[in-house]
């Protein structure tokens, strides 16, 4: 865990003490967009994403690589699973976690590439064009409206996740439920005071509460199709009993026990290929043996036994 400064790496955890230990995410600097009348085109191999298989906000675009068939237009690499004092880490020696552009050690390595100036946390997804040898975009909620709809074109799949009729919708429910579960589960596990984490966990489930109260009567967020609105949220909702419950202390409930929540992610994991996208193992890995600040032993837990395969009930919902 660290960030650069002046040009250099510095291992540092988060500061918190000038927000009353609440943890404050740092905004995403590089928020260009790909389209046929800007710079940055759409083409067929120009394009690299970088990801940590464990991140929520990384899962978001390979999510929609799949759904959107961009995995011979977009090509991946992805970093090792731990993050401890260098940051996000290549293993050059690992085809599966190695950097295949540049085979650098370390994803700030990238950033400095892209920017000698830029200072501030290392962050996935990153989005990166060949040609320039430029970030094109390091915000996920970004990258997938990218993803969207700027390849189009190429792939020929009109797939529509972020419909005009229901953006404005989708915009209020995605604010909701990024403040309060996206990134709540983060305030509360980054907490460094009682009130700050307690906020934060109220917050939280008073939103799983409404949540399961709304998806007891619409089988899906907005409207009657999947919307950004539902990928956005599942990729926090798939990993919430292995990782958040216990590591970051949100442990009212697990999410197996709210019916129509458990049901509601058990249909997405069972769309289409989006299960080639999650890995429990590794997602456990990166969470209990990076922070030690929360877990000072690194020991990765076994457990929980968790199956999204078992079928749901979510087709009685029209």
């Amino acid at each position: 865990m660290g960030l650069i400064v002046n040009g250099k790496w510095v291992d540092q955890w988060y500061d918190t003490s000038k927000s009353q230990g609440e943890f404050k995410r740092q905004q995403s600097r590089f928020r260009d967009t790909i389209s046929a009348n800007g710079p940055y085109k759409p083409e067929a191999g120009r394009y690299h994403l970088y990801v940590s298989l464990a991140c929520p906000w990384a899962h978001r675009t390979l999510i929609f690589r799949q759904l959107k068939q961009l995995q011979n237009i977009i090509s991946v690499s992805c970093v090792k699973p731990e993050m401890r004092q260098n940051g996000w880490e290549f293993d050059p020696q690992n085809s599966n976690y190695k950097d295949h552009l540049f085979a650098s050690d370390y994803l700030y390595q990238l950033y400095l590439k892209a920017a000698p100036d830029y200072q501030g946390r290392v962050t996935v997804p990153v989005l990166w064009d060949k040609h320039t040898h430029q970030i094109v975009n390091n915000e996920s909620s970004e990258i997938i409206r990218i993803f969207n709809s700027a390849f189009n074109p190429l792939t020929g799949n009109d797939d529509d996740y972020y419909p005009a009729a229901l953006q404005t919708e989708i915009d209020a429910i995605n604010d909701r439920i990024y403040h309060q579960i996206n990134n709540g589960v983060y305030r509360a596990g980054f907490a460094t005071t009682q009130t700050a984490y307690e906020t934060a966990y109220d917050e939280l489930f008073t939103s799983l509460d409404w949540l399961e109260t709304h998806l007891g009567k619409h089988r899906y967020l907005v409207g009657n199709t999947l919307t950004e609105a539902d990928w956005r949220l599942f990729t926090t909702l798939v990993r919430f009993d292995a990782v958040y419950h216990g590591h970051f202390k949100c442990n009212r409930n697990r999410l197996s026990e709210f019916h129509h929540i458990s049901n509601y992610v058990r249909e997405l994991y069972q769309f289409g290929t989006v299960a080639d996208t999650i890995d429990l193992d590794y997602t456990k890995r990166h969470y209990y043996a990076s922070h030690d600040t929360i877990n000072p032993t690194l020991i990765v837990p076994k457990g929980p036994a968790l199956d999204f395969t078992i079928k749901h009930d979510r087709d009685l919902l029209k």
